[in-house]
Order: C-alpha cells, then structure tokens, then sequence
C-alpha cells in the first residue's frame, strides 16, 4: 500500500481560475468547442444534432484515464506525463488529487510516463488504476487516498506499463499492457515481456493472458452483458478495435474485428483508438481518429463527436447521461440521449 499524498490540498474552485497543473472554466468561460459529424441516421438517436460540447477545463499534459465516482459526485482523471491525478466536480472545480500518482521513487530515466493512466470506478467505491509508472495493476480507495498492488507480472516478468483498465461484474479484471509508459518502447532495455498483451486478473490473483498479438492494445470496455470485451489498437498502421467473446470464467472463446478506423486517419483527424466506455444499450463510444466515435453494438459507425483535438478516453458521469472527455489538454463534456451503465448513475 501507498499512503495518501494529496497535492498540498490546492484547489482550482470554479469561480477563481487555475491552480498548478491545469485550470478551471467559471460558468460563464465554459465555450463550446469542437463538433459533430453523423455518418448514419441512427446518430441522432445518440446525441441531438444541436448538443454542444462543454469546455471544462484545460492546461494539461495529457489528460487520460475519467472515472465517475458515484458516492460525492465528482470526476477522477489523470494527466499520464505529469504524474497526477485530478479531481473535478460541478460545485467544488478542480484540484489535484494525487501526486504522484505512478512511479514513486527516485529519478530514473527509463520511464516515459510516470504516472497512472487508466481508471475505473468500482461499485465499492474503490478505483482501479492501469498504474503505467509503476508498471503495475492497483487499487486506490479515493477516501483514505491507499493504493495496493493487485499484480505486476505474467509468467515471473514484469508488465510493460499497463493502460487501461475494466472490472465485470463477477470481479473479474481485464486490462491491457502496451509499452507506452516506457522510454524506447518496444526497444527498452527494462521490457521483460516479448509482447503488448491483454490480460484477465482473477479474483484468486491469477493472471491469463488473452492475446498477444496487438501491436498497441491501448483502451478496454465490456459489453453491458459482461459477454463481449472490446480492445483498442493505437496503431497507425491498423487502427482497429477488437471484440472478443467470453464465456462465464472471462476465457476468450472467439475473436473479430469490431471496427475499422484506418479511412480516417490522418493529420485531419488527430488520434488513434484509445480509450472507451459503453452505452447501457450496447452503444460503443470509441476515441479514435478525429474524436470520439459512436459505433452501434453490431459495429456500425453511426457519428463522431469531436474536440478539435485527439481524444484520449470517455466515461459517463452525472445522472448517467452526460460523457466527459479526457481530450490532450483538455476536460470537456457532452449530454447524450442515452444512458450509460448502470454504475454510473
């Protein structure tokens, strides 16, 4: 376990501006940024063509990683490069979290990224992290700021940097482990592992492996029935998502191609697929090339909600209808017609 360390207990109120680290929009500063772009009719029935995109926040390195906690209504997300974790709620603005919130130990210089990226909120109140600095998968309990190692090896040798991560409902945990967090990636001398891979964490402390193929497993989601898991590829060269099929032990019984991004990308779309999270009714919400983009549950590209810049990953929060965006140097949010799973509301 590591103890609490808040960032010196500085706030960024919404009503007084910035604080180190990134700055807060008043009310009356929240512009509207970015865009939509339907693909098919059924977008509409996602987001109304008229929904604005709300500027939060802004000044990071690269915010990473939303999480809503449910038990105080507030918004965890992490800027990756800056070590930190940052908190953001509708009454209280910003403020750092936790610093740091990887890698806590002296310098060293074969770190990329040294703090936690991935996040997601457990129905205990609890938070997983995808803990890239430390190389490791962990639990942090947002009330008493403790955070515990859950794994950090496969087959005796140490993850490269894991990226993100989901919990199914059994307590199941599946999370991905792409090279990102290291300086030369795939070259670093400290990369134990051959592969970028995607794992399942029991419950009894096991960890499997469930493909080693991709060459950037980056974001990760379940399907509403715990039965599919999505994988994003950060990979120009193939920018795609996976699903795979589980039975009732998470072991992967089939595979194919959810979607295909590689029309779009492109110095006119920023980003590559990242993060995601899923609509109650199946809907995928996708970062990738341009925006965020809304695939309905059979893999069909129905629009993309945009930012003018890479989006890096997307969860609901609110009453469960409105998606906030971890976008490069921005917090943002949009309201949706639909609702998100039942966690987050």
């Amino acid at each position: 376990m590591q103890p609490f360390r808040p960032f010196s207990g500085l706030v960024c109120a919404a009503l007084l501006g910035g604080c180190a680290g990134g700055a807060a929009m008043s009310t009356s500063e929240r512009t509207a940024i970015g865009g939509l772009t339907a693909y098919a009719p059924g977008f509409d029935a996602v987001v109304a063509p008229d929904t604005t995109i709300e500027r939060l926040a802004d000044g990071f390195t690269w915010a990473e990683g939303p999480a809503w906690i449910e038990d105080g209504g507030y918004l965890l997300f992490t800027d990756v490069p800056e070590n930190r974790i940052h908190r953001w709620s509708e009454a209280e603005g910003l403020s750092v979290f936790l610093e740091p919130s990887g890698y806590d130990g002296p310098p060293t210089g074969v770190l990329r990224e040294a703090g936690a990226n991935g996040l997601f909120a457990e129905p205990s109140g609890t938070v997983l992290l995808a803990d890239s600095g430390s190389r490791t998968l962990a639990r942090l309990d947002p009330r008493t700021g403790q955070k515990t190692v859950l794994a950090r090896t496969f087959d005796g040798r140490r993850f490269n940097s894991p990226n993100d991560v989901v919990r199914r409902s059994d307590g199941a945990i599946f999370f991905t482990d792409p090279p990102y967090g290291l300086k030369d990636l795939d070259e670093s001398p400290v990369k134990e592992l051959p592969f970028n891979g995607v794992y399942r964490l029991d419950t009894d402390g096991r960890v499997h492996l469930l493909d080693d193929g991709l060459m950037r497993p980056n974001g990760i989601a379940l399907s509403p029935d715990g039965r599919t898991l999505y994988v994003a590829n950060s990979d120009s060269e193939r920018a795609i998502w996976m699903a795979y099929v589980l039975d009732a032990e998470g072991a992967v019984t089939s595979r194919r191609v959810f979607a295909d991004a590689g029309d779009l990308v492109g110095d006119a779309a920023p980003g590559l697929p990242d993060g995601m999270t899923v609509a109650a009714n199946g809907t995928v919400f996708a970062t990738g090339p341009g925006g965020v983009l809304v695939f309905a549950p059979d893999g069909m590209r129905l629009g993309r909600i945009e930012t003018g810049s890479a989006v890096a990953n997307a969860t609901f929060g609110d009453d469960g209808r409105t998606l906030y965006l971890a976008s490069d140097s921005i917090l943002a949010r949009v309201r949706l017609k639909i609702a998100g799973p039942a966690t987050s509301r």
